[in-house]
């Protein structure tokens, strides 16, 4: 899956037979340290191979997350003379950052690229951050969340151009599709293809500065102390070599289940976008954001259907923030479901889960009172719970493809409507993830058409939401104003025109 896989046969075999054989210290010179160092080297050759690197320049580390944390401030370090400034997108993994924030508070400078709705970086954009100063940038291959392919060749292209290194974070593609080129440093984690927990990779270009920020120390070429894992790291390597011998065929019939989801779910539960790009994008990940669906009751009634999904939705988050992924590509960021197939999906499996979703969505939404439009294709259905259907759904107005995340200030683009007289104001403060736009979506039917409506909330989820659900719903977002100018004592109003 996008956070874990299940342990590969192959690994599970290779970790048994190494935990007898490998077990001394690889770095002795006694014949069972001799016989360790063998695997840990044959280990080493195998994931060189795959990732397109020498062997002395791999490293294993503990996780994927030290990996990325150990690249980029390594790198950081080994490029400060020529400056402080860091390059990433927004849409990284979280050890990105995390580096990105202590850089930062250290006296050093970010740039974040913005991405589009898709979550794709414009190598354009990002080029155009590149500075004289600037020590790194760093660049995922594939998005966790949506499972969005980034256009590393491009990007790395233009980092080439101005002497600037590229870490790329692979952990969500490595093992699964082919390595992309052009990287200085890049980093994988076994877990993610099967392999055992605890084995993270970091591989370093030869002839690329680099500075361990950590006290000094002889193994894993000084790159990372203390003792290593053989046997996992042996198993780890078997795995990653088996995933990739048997990617093309699997990769194949993971991506047309994939494609039945993103096709089927729209069809089978009203007010429901699919997320990410829709072409350019892992085989095995699929995400959907419900509208008006609190997304940790709906993981919680998957789970007891016997289905292991996860959300980026701020309500699944223990800060109640939302997901920063589905805040920068300006998509709904509750009600969200990622769905990411590990290898060996049976057909039926995706089967269950696309026929019990729909009653398991409309069981979360009842209570709600809405009368939501009817999916499309549900006459080819079985009838859904009772409150479910309604009219046909208009068709969606397009949304726009640029730009990141969420609220425009007001002014810029629509004149904001005055506080006084002919605004319906929805008073949702104090309530939280999902139940200002469900407000929202309640009211709006007493607008009229050219209308206004202000929505109060201190929910910081709302400024990315509002506008999301104005774009699923053909209507017009009108930018952010002080609640004060509404009646409210906090928070902020959220200002939509009704257009249908």
């Amino acid at each position: 899956m996008a956070s874990t896989a299940p342990l590969h046969p192959v690994a599970r075999q290779a970790l048994t037979a190494a935990l007898d054989e490998g077990w001394a210290d690889p770095a002795r010179l006694y014949r069972s340290g001799r016989q360790a160092r063998m695997l840990l080297d044959a280990a080493r050759e195998t994931v060189a191979a795959v990732l397109g690197a020498r062997a002395d320049e791999i490293s294993f580390t503990a996780s994927g997350t030290q990996a990325v944390q150990l690249g980029l401030l390594g790198a950081l370090a080994g490029n400060r003379r020529r400056g402080a400034h860091l390059v990433h997108s927004a849409v990284e993994h979280s050890s990105v950052l995390h580096v990105a924030e202590r850089h930062e508070a250290g006296g050093g400078e970010v740039s974040v690229a913005p991405v589009d709705r898709a979550g794709r970086v414009d190598p354009a954009a990002f080029g155009a951050l590149l500075r004289t100063d600037t020590a790194l940038a760093a660049l995922q291959s594939a998005n966790h969340e949506v499972g969005t392919v980034q256009p590393v060749g491009e990007v790395a292209a233009l980092c080439a151009g101005a002497g600037v290194p590229l870490l790329v974070d692979a952990a969500q593609s490595a093992g699964r599709v082919d390595v992309p080129t052009g990287w200085s440093l890049l980093t994988a984690s076994a877990h993610k293809w099967g392999g055992p927990p605890g084995v993270g990779v970091l591989a370093l270009r030869k002839g690329v500065r680099y500075a361990s920020p950590l006290p000094a120390d002889e193994r894993e070429g000084g790159r990372v102390p203390g003792y290593v894992n053989v046997p996992a790291i042996v198993a780890a390597a078997a795995s990653l070599r088996a995933v990739r011998a048997e990617a093309e065929r699997e990769n194949a019939r993971l991506h047309a289940l994939v494609e039945r989801i993103r096709g089927r779910v729209p069809q089978l539960v009203p007010e429901v976008e699919v997320v990410g790009d829709p072409v350019r994008r892992l085989p095995h990940i699929v995400t959907f954001s419900c509208l008006y669906v609190d997304g940790e009751v709906l993981l919680t009634e998957l789970d007891r259907a016997g289905f292991a999904v996860s959300s980026g939705s701020s309500c699944t988050s223990s800060t109640l923030t939302p997901s920063h992924v589905l805040a920068a590509m300006g998509v709904l960021t509750e009600g969200n479901v990622r769905v990411s197939l590990p290898y060996g999906t049976a057909e039926a499996d995706v089967e269950r889960f696309l026929a019990v979703l729909p009653d398991l969505v409309a069981g979360v939404r009842a209570p709600l009172g809405l009368d939501l439009p009817a999916p499309v294709g549900a006459a080819e259905t079985t009838p859904r719970a009772e409150g479910r259907a309604g009219a046909e759904r208009d068709e969606r107005q397009a949304t726009d493809t640029g730009g990141s995340a969420g609220a425009k200030s007001v002014g810029a683009g629509s004149e904001r409507p005055e506080a006084s007289g002919g605004v319906t104001v929805v008073d949702a403060l104090g309530k939280r993830c999902p139940l200002p736009v469900i407000e929202l979506a309640k009211r709006i039917g007493e607008v009229p058409v050219g209308g206004t409506i202000a929505v109060l909330s201190d929910d910081e989820a709302a400024r990315l939401d509002v506008p999301a659900w104005c774009g699923m719903r053909g209507q017009e977002y009108a930018g952010e104003a002080p609640a004060a100018d509404y009646g409210g004592d906090r928070g902020s109003a959220y200002l939509v025109l009704r257009r249908s």
